[in-house]
């Protein structure tokens, strides 16, 4: 095994013990939340973004 392929398996190992920490400490229910809000997130930005396309093709300046 060569020091990059075990740096590689370190991390995957680590990364799996993490949310194995995270998932017993939490729960389910915290991941069922976090995935709730992010796709509130990315639907609420889809439209801001498509709200600016529809502004600048207007060309009205859009507010930050």
């Amino acid at each position: 095994m060569t020091v990059r392929e075990a740096g590689r398996l370190g991390g995957l190992i680590g990364g799996r013990k993490g949310g194995l920490a995270v998932k017993a400490e939490r729960g389910v229910e915290f991941y069922q939340e976090i995935g709730r809000l992010g796709g509130q997130r990315a639907r609420s930005d889809r439209g801001r973004a498509q709200g600016r396309a529809r502004l600048a093709a207007r060309n009205v300046p859009a507010r930050a």
